[in-house]
């Protein structure tokens, strides 16, 4: 019996998404019964057409999400990570391949803890065998994660080191320039309740009582922007 597989490839370079697209027709070589409808998108903002129409998103079954997208031109998403949580928000059942550059324990902890992918990918770890095994895995309702993410799981990190949305938008709106005090309008917080997050933030980064725009460089090399 044919096994029809919607997929959607999003990442903004080319040769991750040519590495994609050969891994599932070599699996489809391997594995006769599959058939794999492809769609593949560089940026965030064709995303966000894709997923407006319903119907796209009720025939979809796979995703391959890159990390590190940039924002999207309307503001409302700044990375694959928020990509993530719309489509589970829109079809909680998709199974979702994560792939970073970032091998960061802090960094990937955080994705675990929002996106909890059915997949998880460092790309310096990506090659042809090593997708095969993450497709065959993921399709046969295994999680996959490759080496670099289970080496790296290993440290324990406490349960406390997440950003959430909030924390997030406010990261992203120093990193355009947004001055404190204007914060206020951004923000679902009062200008106490967001001095009180930058501290937080910056603890959290081990920077305290350094400028703003150290805490962007560190969230920027952590991966959070």
């Amino acid at each position: 019996m044919d096994k029809s597989i919607s997929v959607l490839i999003i990442d903004d370079h080319p040769i991750i998404t040519s590495a994609y697209e050969s891994a599932l027709e070599s699996f489809v070589t391997q594995n006769t019964e599959y058939n794999f409808k492809i769609t593949s998108i560089y940026s965030l903002d064709e995303a966000q057409f894709l997923l407006d129409n319903s119907s796209f998103i009720e025939s979809l079954d796979l995703v391959f999400l890159d990390m590190r997208l940039p924002a999207s031109s309307d503001g409302k998403l700044f990375s694959g990570e928020d990509l993530g949580k719309l489509i589970r928000e829109k079809k909680p059942t998709v199974k979702i391949i994560v792939s970073t550059t970032f091998n960061d324990n802090y960094r990937l902890h955080n994705i675990l803890q929002s996106l909890n992918p059915e997949g998880f990918l460092v790309k310096n770890d990506i090659n042809p065998k090593e997708l095969l095994s993450a497709i065959e895995n993921i399709l046969t309702g295994s999680p996959y994660y490759s080496k670099t993410v289970l080496n790296l799981l290993r440290y324990q990190v406490g349960s406390d080191i997440y950003l959430d949305d909030v924390d997030r938008k406010m990261l992203y709106e120093l990193s355009i320039g947004a001055k404190l005090k204007d914060l206020s309008d951004l923000l679902p917080l009062s200008i106490a309740g967001i001095e009180k997050r930058r501290r937080n933030l910056k603890k959290i980064f081990g920077i305290s009582g350094a400028e703003d725009r150290e805490l962007v460089k560190i969230a920027r090399e952590k991966g959070f922007l």
